[in-house]
């Protein structure tokens, strides 16, 4: 019986706020995204880092594997928000995603362009964000995502049914436990109020073995093999046929660094897992094609990829979260009236979710994550330079509703 590996890859960075004075409100000058090049917050600086650790070489391995192995393939998913970044400061590492994709045995997923949650406030906006990302996808890639996925793989029954209705043929989330219960996440499912769109569910455990355990020598299974882990993959009731292994893109370099050991544990691993007769890897929409739904799923209230808790808490678990990804979501319709392309694209960059991320103010290793992913000292002066930009887009907003103009 054929088993089948569906790899899937998120790449992302977002436009990080830099520290923004209160008193750079209103201040004609004043831009939120490109602070000094040494700066914490500085954008180019992080992206030519993580290219350097992550991008380069995972993209040169990548392709090394597809030329080795025919029947590998994966499915990335790369936001708009890195894409532009790229352009700008890294453009051969965007020509590398180019040719990675120009095999055709890599799968580019649909997803908001700028990781936003804005399914939760405004579905007008996120369809719009979805679309924005479909023509980004489309130009830049020269293909259409068939497969969708929401910012950290949020997701309940009403996305699914709005991506069923939107065309899609398959999409992702996590397979928590809280909804699966005594379910497996190795199957194909459809969700509940759907007609044809098919729902698959990442194996967490064995995508943060990877992802999150690799290097810990704690770690009772340190270290960790491509045989020991092809193990334990061939080790799964033989019924249970699709292994959805979803990550970061910077799992590879950054998160987890080369001098422990993580590109040849992946560079291992497709040659072990495809030598039992019948494994293969598969692409989100192949895996979709090729495999019926076991059962439906009834997801009603949301469930993501982060924390202990997968919910929202890590975005919205507290005021400062609330309060401002509020504020900002109650400039909708005068934002988008004034059609002001440089006011609704920094309306729209604030969305990110990464700004609500770094202002979780949650203890133990939960927080330990969240602070090793922030720019800034603490959540609170997250929440007060996202405040004070808050205040200088207002401001520019009342602007141009009066029939000013902001300077070129």
């Amino acid at each position: 019986m054929s088993r089948a590996i569906c790899l899937y890859l998120h790449v992302h960075q977002p436009f990080r706020l830099r520290e923004f004075s209160i008193f750079d409100a209103g201040h004609p000058e004043s831009n939120y995204w490109f602070p000094q090049y040494d700066a914490p917050t500085s954008n180019e600086r992080i992206i030519h880092k993580v290219a350097q650790k992550s991008y380069r070489p995972t993209n040169a391995l990548l392709k090394e594997l597809l030329a080795q192995h025919p029947q590998f393939s994966l499915s990335l998913s790369i936001t708009g928000t890195l894409i532009e970044q790229l352009e700008m400061w890294a453009p051969d590492v965007l020509q590398d995603f180019k040719d990675l994709v120009a095999t055709g045995r890599v799968e580019i997923v649909g997803e908001t362009y700028h990781h936003s949650l804005a399914f939760f406030y405004s579905q007008e906006e996120f369809a719009r964000q979805v679309e924005l990302h479909r023509k980004k996808i489309e130009q830049t890639f020269g293909v259409t995502p068939t497969v969708l996925r929401n910012t950290e793989l949020s997701y309940n029954n009403d996305i699914a049914y709005w991506a069923d209705q939107a065309g899609y043929k398959g999409i992702i989330t996590e397979g928590a436990d809280s909804v699966l219960g005594w379910q497996s996440p190795n199957f194909m499912y459809q969700p509940a109020y759907t007609k044809q769109i098919r729902l698959l569910l990442k194996n967490y455990k064995l995508s943060d073995d990877i992802a999150f355990r690799f290097s810990n020598q704690d770690w009772a299974e340190w270290p960790l093999t491509a045989s020991k882990y092809v193990h334990w993959l061939n080790a799964l009731p033989k019924n249970e046929q699709l292994i959805n292994l979803f990550m970061d893109y910077e799992t590879f370099g950054e998160h987890q660094w080369e001098d422990h050991g993580i590109f040849d544990f992946m560079r291992h691993l497709p040659a072990e897992f495809l030598q039992t007769k019948g494994n293969r890897f598969m692409t989100l929409s192949q895996a979709v094609d090729h495999f019926e739904p076991v059962g439906t799923l009834d997801i009603p209230h949301t469930i993501t990829w982060a924390d202990t808790e997968r919910d929202l808490t890590a975005w919205l678990g507290n005021a400062l979260q609330t309060e401002s990804i509020q504020a900002l979501y109650n400039l909708q319709d005068d934002i988008l009236a004034t059609k002001n392309q440089a006011l609704i694209n920094d309306w729209r960059r604030l969305q990110t979710s990464d700004h609500f991320y770094y202002m979780c103010t949650k203890w133990f290793n939960d927080g330990d994550v969240h602070a090793y992913f922030s720019p800034y000292q603490s959540p609170y002066d997250a929440f007060m330079f996202y405040s004070n930009a808050l205040k200088d887009l207002t401001l520019r907003l009342r602007l141009a509703q009066s029939g000013g103009k902001e300077p070129a």
